[in-house]
């Protein structure tokens, strides 16, 4: 089990390895509650894994370090074990599910550590590895249920009470646990009135019905942006320590996480993956009971594969109402188009794409589509240039996401 005096000997033996991450005061996120950020997103190797991994490796006797170490991880947990392996001077071998970002594989590379690929998502890189570790005899460096690998993720419970004894609540992202379960118990052994919270993505709710159920279980399936927390099936232990010290789960979806995406970049000048945003999206949709209290959130990593970060954003604008697609079905004259700009360009809005469509066989002859990407202020803004199209006598046409955004 782990104890106090675990985590704390944990917070000594990294002082030279991690990067200490200061509060962040982010009141324009949410107004109602004094929020602070834990920004482990600008952590040593981007998020907080390094923490565990760290210090299980250095709990490792001679024979254990001789042998090497393994490890599987979405992403994070890989460049943690990989740099903590090549500062010992050990072998590190990382089992990764072939979808992981290419920006974690190409970094986990970086480190040192030699990778392994493996088809499917994070539960089947775990099979993998412990295949390899006992054909090999390597050292496996659990990502998340181990004590050293929890006591290390504590640390940011300790540091946490240090910039803010006064804290009311603390919201953590959930994986399989290991971070939740180290912070919980580190916040709830010293400050057992603070409120420890967890978020899950809506698409791998995982430990969230495993609480509810009262018994471990495993989903099917896990499909969420948030790779670095799509875990199929929370550990025993984290399990037992999510059970005994945390006081809500909550679940957020994927337009909520790119929304908190966006609105870090925007607000805070910080780049969260998926995984890290969750904490915030989860305060931003009024999920949990925080209303006048001193909240803080930890961001827990900012590894985001660029090219996944420009869809989040794309996602972000559309749930926050930045921006619009709009279907104008048209006659087919000279001026249609000029009529349709001045409209908007007076509302103020920013035109960004447009496509033209000639009518199918169900219309008029003369008819024509009007497809529009704008760029708007909010959803107030959006319905303001709908009413003006529609005033100016444009009949507007519902149209999905994915038909205009190809």
């Amino acid at each position: 089990m782990i104890t106090l005096d675990k985590i704390y000997q944990a917070s000594y033996a990294l002082k030279n390895i991690i990067r200490r991450t200061d509060l962040i005061y982010a009141p324009a996120i949410l107004p109602d509650c004094q929020l602070y950020l834990k920004p482990e997103n600008l952590q040593v190797t981007g998020s907080f894994k390094v923490r565990g991994a760290a210090f299980k490796i250095s709990q490792l006797t001679p024979e254990e370090k001789a042998r090497g170490v393994i490890a599987c991880s979405a992403g994070n947990h890989a460049q943690g074990v990989a740099l903590a392996a090549t500062r010992n001077g050990i072998k590190s071998l990382i089992c990764l599910p072939d979808g992981a970002p290419i920006s974690k594989v190409s970094a986990t590379k970086g480190y040192g550590a030699e990778v392994c690929l493996v088809e499917g998502v994070y539960d089947d890189a775990y099979n993998k590895a412990l295949e390899l570790r006992d054909e090999f005899g390597y050292t496996f460096v659990h990502p998340f249920d181990d004590e050293n690998v929890i006591a290390g993720q504590g640390t940011i419970g300790l540091e946490i009470l240090n910039d803010l004894p006064e804290v009311d609540a603390v919201i953590v992202p959930i994986g399989g646990g290991g971070l939740i379960s180290g912070v919980a118990f580190a916040i709830k052994s010293l400050s057992p009135n603070t409120k420890v919270y967890g978020v899950q993505a809506q698409g791998a709710p995982s430990m969230f019905n495993s609480i509810r159920d009262g018994k471990i279980e495993r989903l099917p399936s896990v499909s969420t942006i948030a790779d670095g927390i799509a875990v199929k099936e929370p550990g025993p232990n984290t399990f037992e320590y999510c059970k005994n010290y945390v006081d809500e789960i909550v679940t957020v979806t994927e337009d909520e996480i790119s929304t908190a995406i966006l609105t870090l970049m925007e607000q805070q000048k910080l780049v969260a993956e998926g995984a890290g945003a969750v904490s915030v999206a989860a305060a931003m949709f009024h999920k949990l009971p925080i209303e006048g209290k001193k909240v803080v959130c930890v961001v827990s990593g900012g590894n985001i594969d660029v090219t996944i970060l420009s869809r989040v954003i794309e996602r972000g604008l559309l749930r926050s109402g930045r921006s619009a697609d709009l279907c104008i079905e048209l006659v087919d004259k000279p001026g249609q188009l000029r009529d349709v700009s001045r409209i908007i360009a007076e509302c103020g809005g920013n035109v960004i794409a447009v496509h033209h469509e000639r009518a199918s066989e169900s219309m008029d002859i003369n008819g024509c589509f009007l497809r529009i990407v704008l760029e708007t202020l909010n959803f107030e803004h959006i319905d303001r240039i709908k009413k003006a199209l529609s005033d100016e006598g444009f009949r507007l046409i519902p149209v999905s996401y994915s038909s205009i955004r190809r």
